[in-house]
């Protein structure tokens, strides 16, 4: 085994949170769970990945216990009965196979559109009335529709959710849990001033826009109690606008995550389409790398790990062929981030990281999108 490849199958405590390599899989919506419960086969493929040295399983984006958090058919919930014996059955599986497991709690906020269970008939809510300005991206076969700006009730509803979901992780064995707090989702659209224009606490100034996180983080910490690990995900992109940055520079970047960092996140998944690409002009570090600077807290980094197209290019119908990662352990040894999240490599081979491991690349099978029918 190479020290090259080594360095990515090191233990490496978080807090309390010991894993057993540095390698996570990234969250990737499945919609293969009817009725939203997921079932032995979505506890088998999660677990077919722990067995193949994945030291963190991150789940596909689960719905917390909010009426119009669901915004896609048959994504499994997390709430109700069924669905969280589902999960029980997920988080023993993967707990058998060796790995550790979050699952990612996620609200689509103003993407969803009426029509899609739980939630029937609701518009999607949002921080204000504003029809998402990718819509037509999003959704080329929907007309859009104005999502419901949220009350002070609905806000306080919907940060409840969060944390009665994060305190059910808890109590199912969960590891610890991820909050989705990227792409143009929920959290997100508070973030974005292009979807946020209210003029209330939760509006306006940079710090404003804020403040719906900080309430939803400091909520879930309550929730769980000290020590119990949170995840919090964001990106710079929006869905239909990759240029997109909230931060420009390191230093509103630092106003950012400050706020977040001491509001109880304890982990930061920088989530990147690209992890090789600088953030900002005059540094090599990724995103990832700059958070890690910041924060002090440990990160993980994201983005075509071990294949050599991004996502878009792929979802396009482009096979992404193998592609090495000696840049990326590079960059693991040097502490530029502390955990490497891995996404569509171990959607075409589960067995990705046991070949890393092993020395057996060449033996890895590239992605063609024509997996995701199977998605085993």
């Amino acid at each position: 085994m190479s020290l090259r490849v080594d360095a990515l199958f090191q233990p490496i405590t978080l807090g309390k949170l010991e894993l057993k390599n540095r390698l996570a899989m990234a969250p990737m919506t499945r919609n293969r769970s009817p009725k939203g419960i997921p079932g032995d086969d979505v506890a088998a493929y999660y677990r077919r990945r722990a067995e193949a040295d994945i030291g963190l399983i991150i789940t596909e984006g689960t719905p917390p216990p909010h009426k119009a958090a669901v915004g896609y058919p048959n994504v499994p919930l997390f709430f109700g009965e069924e669905p969280l014996a589902g999960w029980k059955r997920v988080v023993d599986e993967v707990h058998a196979a060796g790995g550790k497991i979050f699952p990612q709690l996620w609200h689509v906020g103003s993407i969803r559109q009426a029509g899609i269970n739980p939630g029937g008939d609701l518009p999607g809510y949002g921080p204000s009335a504003i029809v998402h300005p990718n819509h037509a991206k999003i959704n080329p076969n929907k007309q859009a529709q104005p999502p419901h700006e949220m009350t002070q009730v609905d806000i306080d509803e919907c940060v409840q959710a969060f944390a009665t979901a994060a305190k059910s992780a808890q109590d199912l064995g969960f590891d610890g849990v991820e909050i989705h707090g990227a792409h143009g989702y929920l959290i997100d659209q508070f973030f974005w001033e292009t979807t946020n224009q209210r003029t209330d606490k939760y509006g306006g100034s940079f710090e404003n826009r804020l403040n719906f996180a900080i309430e939803l983080i400091a909520a879930t910490r309550a929730a769980v109690g000290p020590d119990y690990p949170i995840c919090f995900r964001f990106s710079q992109w929006k869905q239909g606008d990759y240029n997109w940055k909230i931060a420009q520079n390191a230093e509103e970047l630092d106003r950012f995550l400050t706020p977040l960092s001491h509001a109880g996140v304890d982990i930061f998944h920088a989530s990147t389409r690209r992890f090789w690409e600088p953030e900002f002009e005059g540094s090599d570090l990724n995103l990832a790398g700059w958070t890690r600077k910041i924060t002090g807290k440990p990160t993980i980094t994201v983005g075509s790990v071990g294949l050599d197209t991004d996502f878009l290019t792929t979802f396009k119908g482009v096979t992404a062929k193998a592609a090495g990662i000696e840049q990326l352990v590079e960059r693991l040894e040097k502490g530029e981030f502390d955990l490497v999240a891995v996404g569509r490599a171990l959607l075409s081979d589960p067995a990705w990281a046991s070949k890393v491991h092993e020395g057996r690349s060449d033996e890895i099978v590239d992605f063609n999108p024509a997996c995701l029918a199977k998605l085993i």
